[in-house]
C-alpha cells in the first residue's frame, strides 16, 4: 500500500475547520465538556489541533529524506531552550488569525490561552537558546536534521526571589502534560554504565573489547516536530528520558521493603530529572557525568540504527551522518561511536578512526580555561572503563605523531596530551572534540581568532586547515515577529513581509531613519512595548515604573565574567549622585532610568548569587528613597526565561553587554536587543565587535580595554586598590556597599565583594573600566535627552541587523562544515 492509498482527514486551515478540529480534540482526546473545560484544557485541546497541521508536513520530510538519500545533521546538545511551542507554532504555520477567530467563536481569548503554555524546562542560557534557534533555522533551510538532548523533567530550577535572595524550586513543566510531544517507546536504548572490560580473544589486534556487568538504564525518546517558516520541511528535536530496566523489585517489594523495591528505579530515572545538577558536590559532578553519557549514547545508538536501515556498511557514513557537537557537554559521542564502530560492528581501529573523524564537527563556546570541561581519570574509568580505554589508545597514537612533529619542543606532548597529568589526572573532554572533529569553530570573529592563539594554539599548529569562524545568528521570527508586534507591523507595511527570512531586506529601513513619521511610528512601537513590561512589572511584582524613563537592561546568565557587578556600582554612583543633589537643593540633571536585570545563577556559584542579593539590597533602598522619585528605579525579574525574555527585550532603550574584553565567545542577546531597537552599550567582546562594524562605530556605545589590553594589564601586574584610591566617585561606592548601605540589618554582608574588587585582584577588571563605563554612560544620558536623535540611532540598529540571522549562520554550516543538501518538497 502506497501513502496515497492510504486513507485519511487532511487537517483544513479555515476557522469552521479549525473550530471542528478543537472541539473534537477537547471531547475526544483531553475528555472534557466544552462547559467544564478549564484554560488548560482549551490549551491542549488547540495545541492537538495545531499539532495535526504540522503533522503532514513532518511525515512528508522524513519520506523525502530518505527517498533522496540526503545526508542529515545530528545536532547535539545538552540544552534546547525552545521556550513556548503554541506561539512558535502559530507563527510558523501562518494560523494566528484563523485560530484567535475560531477561539473567539468558543469565548476563549487566545492570549491568556498562551499565557497559560509553562516554557519547556530544557536549557538555561545562550547556549540552549542558540540550539533552539539552530533547530528553527535549519527546518526553514530544509537542511535535514534531529536535534538530540534530555528531556529533564524539572529544567535547571525555577527561581524565586526571598528576602533578596535566590532559591531554588523544581519547575514543574511537565505537570499537565506536554501536548507537542510524541512518546515513541518503541524508540528505547539501552545505556550501560559501570562494570569492567574483558578483551576479546579473537579482537587480533582490531581493539575490539566486552563491555560487561554493568549498570544499565533504558533511554526512552519523546519527538518534537520543528515547523520551518515559509516552508513546508520540519525537523525533529528528539529527546531521551531515563527509564528503569525494571520497574520494581517484586522480591523486595513483597518483603515489605518498599523503599528497596523502587530504589533501582529511581536511581535509574534520576539521569533526566533535572538540567545541570549541582557539581559541587561527588554525587553531582557524577551524576552530570552519567547524563552526559546518556544521551549521547541513546543518541548514537539512534542514528547508526537510522543510517543502517539503507546502507549495510559504514563505507559512506561520513557522506551521510554529520554530527555536530554544541560545545564539550556531547564529547564523550567520540568515544561512543568509536566502541560501536568496533565492539559492536567489527570495524578495524583505522578504519573506525577515520570514518569519526569526517563525521565529527564541533563548536567551542569559551575562552577560559576553567570552563572547559575535564573528567577526573578516576572517575572515568569507574563509570565509563570501556570509553577511558578507548581515550587511551586515541591518545597514544596521537602523542606518536605529535612526537615526529615535536622538534625541540619536548613540553609539546604533555600540552596536547588528551588527559591532563598534573595534579589530579583528567580527560580533556575538548582536546577530544578538537582531535576528533574535521571542522571547529567559534562563534564571533573575535573568540575564532582569540581561540587558535590561546586555548587551542598548539592543535592550530597541527591542525590549521580545521579552524573556522561561524558567528552566530537569532531567529527573526521568534525575536522580532514574535516577540515584537508592534515593529513587526510596521516593518511589514513599510518594507513588507520578507524580512522574516531574508534579515538582509532590514538595510531598507536605512534612509527611514531620516523620515519623521517613521521615526514618530518608531518611537510608538518602542512605547507600546515600554507598556507592556511596565505593566508586567507592576502586575507581578506591585512596582510602579515610568514608560518615558530609559529601560536599561542587561538580561543573562549570572556569572562574574559578564559583569552584572560593574552595572550595580553604576546605579550605586546614580543613586549617590541623585541623593548629593537633593542634600544640595540641586536638581538632577541625570535621566531619569529603570534598570532591570534578570538571570540564573548556577544553584552552587556563591559569588553569583551574592551578586543577585546586592542588586536586590540596592532596589530595596533606591525604590523606597523619596529623594529619588522617578529619576531611578532597579528591578530584578525573577525566573528568567524565553517568554518573559519576549516582553522585556522589545521594550528596552538601553542592552548592557559588558563582559571583560575577550570572555565572551559572542552573545546572542546583544543580538536580540538590537534587532528590537536598543541601544548597545558595551565591551569590544564577542559579537559586539562585529555589530559595531554593521551598525556603524557611531550607533553604538563602546567602553573599556580592548582584549589585548586587558591582556597586558593583566601580565603587568593589575593593582585593583589603585583604580580605587585614585577614584573618589568609585571609593565612595565600594565603600558604601562594604560598609552595609544596602544590607543595614547586617553591615558586613558585602564585605567579600569588596575584597574580591579592591583586595583580591579584580580578576575580570570591573575597577580598571569603571571610569570609562561611567563616562560612557554619561554619553548615553546627553544622546537620550534628543528623543528624535535616539530613534534615528534605533532605526540604524535595526537596519544594521541583517547580517545576524541564524539563517545566515545555519546557511554557513551546511554548506562550509556539514556539507548537505536541503530537502526537496513538491
Amino acid at each position: 500500500m502506497t501513502i496515497e492509498e492510504f486513507a485519511y482527514d487532511h487537517p483544513d486551515r479555515d476557522v469552521a475547520a479549525f473550530k471542528r478540529a478543537v472541539a473534537n480534540k477537547l471531547i475526544y482526546a483531553v475528555g472534557k465538556d466544552p462547559f467544564a473545560a478549564s484554560q488548560d484544557d482549551w490549551l491542549n485541546a488547540t495545541a492537538l489541533a495545531v499539532r495535526d497541521q504540522l503533522v503532514e508536513r513532518w511525515m512528508a520530510t522524513t519520506r523525502a529524506s530518505y527517498a533522496q538519500d540526503l545526508k542529515r545533521v545530528y545536532y547535539l546538545s545538552m540544552e534546547f531552550l525552545i521556550g513556548r511551542t503554541f506561539t512558535n507554532a502559530l507563527l510558523a504555520l501562518e494560523l494566528q488569525d484563523i485560530v484567535k477567530q475560531a477561539l473567539a467563536d468558543f469565548g476563549v481569548d487566545i492570549a491568556a490561552l498562551a499565557e497559560r503554555e509553562p516554557d519547556a524546562a530544557l536549557g538555561n542560557g545562550g547556549l540552549g537558546r542558540l540550539a533552539a534557534c539552530f533547530l528553527d533555522s535549519m527546518a526553514t533551510l530544509g537542511v535535514p536534521g534531529f536535534g538530540y538532548g534530555i528531556r529533564y523533567e524539572y529544567g535547571m530550577f525555577r527561581q524565586k526571589i526571598v528576602d533578596g535572595q535566590q532559591v531554588e524550586t523544581p519547575d514543574y513543566w511537565l505537570t499537565r502534560g506536554n501536548p507537542w510531544e510524541f512518546q515513541r517507546p518503541e524508540v528505547t536504548y539501552r545505556v550501560r554504565f559501570g562494570g569492567h572490560v574483558q578483551r576479546r580473544e579473537d579482537a587480533s589486534g582490531s581493539g575490539a573489547a566486552d563491555w560487561v556487568d554493568t549498570h544499565d538504564v533504558l533511554a526512552v525518546a519523546y519527538d518534537t516536530i520543528i515547523p520551518g517558516y515559509g516552508t513546508q520541511a520540519t525537523n525533529t528535536l528528539r529527546l531521551w528520558s531515563a527509564r528503569a530496566t525494571e520497574e520494581i523489585d517484586l522480591s523486595a517489594f513483597n518483603r515489605g521493603n518498599y523503599m528497596q523495591a523502587v530504589e533501582s528505579k529511581n536511581h535509574s530515572e534520576n539521569v533526566s530529572r533535572v538540567l545541570y545538577p549541582d557539581d559541587s558536590t561527588a554525587s553531582g559532578r557524577e551524576l552530570r557525568l552519567h547524563q552526559e553519557y546518556f544521551f549521547v549514547s541513546a543518541s548514537v545508538q539512534d542514528l547508526l540504527r537510522r543510517y543502517l536501515r539503507t546502507h549495510k556498511t559504514f563505507d559512506k557514513l561520513p557522506e551521510k551522518v554529520s554530527i555536530h557537537l554544541n560545545d564539550t557537554h556531547p564529547v564523550l559521542a567520540v568515544p561512543e561511536l568509536m566502541r560501536l564502530l568496533l565492539d559492536e560492528h567489527g570495524l578495524e581501529w583505522d578504519e573506525a578512526w577515520a570514518q569519526t573523524q569526517k563525521v565529527f564537527s564541533y563548536t567551542n563556546h569559551t575562552l577560559m580555561h576553567e570552563a572547559l570541561e575535564t573528567w577526573p581519570v578516576e572517575m572515568m574509568g569507574r563509570i565509563l572503563p570501556r570509553h577511558l580505554q578507548i581515550i587511551y589508545e586515541m591518545n597514544a597514537r596521537f602523542l606518536a605523531l605529535v612526537a615526529q612533529k615535536a622538534g625541540d619542543d619536548v613540553e609539546l606532548p604533555r600540552r596536547l596530551s588528551l588527559v591532563d597529568e598534573v595534579g589530579e589526572r583528567r580527560v580533556r573532554m575538548a582536546y577530544i572534540a578538537v582531535l576528533a572533529s574535521h571542522s571547529i569553530n567559534g562563534v564571533s570573529g573575535l573568540h575564532s581568532e582569540l581561540m587558535k592563539q590561546s586555548i587551542f594554539a598548539d592543535f592550530n599548529k597541527i591542525f590549521p586547515e580545521r579552524f573556522n569562524n561561524k558567528t552566530n545568528g537569532v531567529t527573526p521570527r521568534r525575536w522580532l515577529a514574535q516577540a515584537n508586534p508592534p515593529l513587526a507591523a510596521l516593518l511589514d507595511q513599510r518594507i513588507g513581509r520578507g524580512w522574516r527570512r531574508d534579515l538582509t531586506q532590514l538595510q531598507a529601513l536605512r534612509p527611514m531613519a531620516q523620515q519623521a513619521p517613521f521615526v514618530r511610528a518608531f518611537r510608538h512601537a518602542k512605547r507600546e512595548n515600554k507598556l507592556r513590561l511596565a505593566n508586567w512589572i507592576e502586575q507581578n511584582m506591585g512596582l510602579e515604573i515610568d514608560t518615558d524613563a530609559m529601560f536599561d537592561v542587561q538580561v543573562k546568565r549570572i556569572h562574574e565574567y559578564k559583569r552584572q557587578l560593574l552595572n550595580v556600582l553604576h546605579v550605586v554612583s546614580r543613586y549617590q549622585r541623585i541623593v548629593a543633589a537633593h542634600e544640595s537643593g540641586q536638581v538632577s540633571d541625570l535621566v531619569p532610568r529603570v534598570v532591570v536585570f534578570a538571570g540564573k545563577a548556577a544553584s552552587a556559584y556563591h559569588a553569583a548569587k551574592q551578586v543577585i542579593r546586592l542588586i536586590n539590597d540596592v532596589a530595596a533602598v533606591v525604590n523606597n528613597d523619596p529623594r529619588v522619585g522617578k529619576l531611578l528605579k532597579v528591578v530584578f525579574l525573577p525566573n528568567y526565561s524565553v517568554s518573559l525574555a519576549e516582553i522585556i527585550m522589545p521594550a528596552a532603550d538601553l542592552s548592557e553587554q559588558i563582559s571583560t574584553a575577550g570572555t565572551e565567545a559572542s552573545g546572542t542577546g546583544n543580538m536580540k536587543f538590537a534587532l528590537n531597537g536598543a541601544l548597545t552599550i558595551g565591551t569590544l567582546d564577542g559579537a559586539n565587535v562585529e555589530m559595531k562594524e554593521n551598525v556603524g562605530d557611531e550607533n553604538i556605545f563602546i567602553f573599556g580595554h580592548t582584549t589585548p589590553e586587558v591582556a597586558d594589564i593583566r601580565t603587568s601586574g593589575y593593582q585593583p586598590r589603585s583604580h580605587y584610591e585614585a577614584d573618589p566617585e568609585l571609593r565612595g561606592v565600594l565603600d558604601a556597599i562594604r560598609d552595609g548601605a544596602f544590607s543595614p540589618g547586617e553591615p558586613s554582608r558585602y564585605q567579600g565583594i569588596y575584597d574580591t574588587l579592591v583586595n583580591w585582584g579584580d580578576q575580570y577588571l570591573l575597577l580598571a573600566d569603571y571610569a570609562s563605563y561611567v563616562a560612557t554612560q554619561a554619553r548615553v544620558d546627553a544622546l537620550y535627552r534628543d528623543a528624535d536623535a535616539w530613534t534615528r540611532m534605533a532605526i540604524l540598529n535595526v537596519a544594521g541587523m541583517g547580517a545576524f540571522s541564524s539563517d545566515r549562520t545555519i546557511a554557513e554550516y551546511a554548506h562550509q562544515i556539514w556539507n548537505t543538501k536541503p530537502v526537496l518538497l513538491t
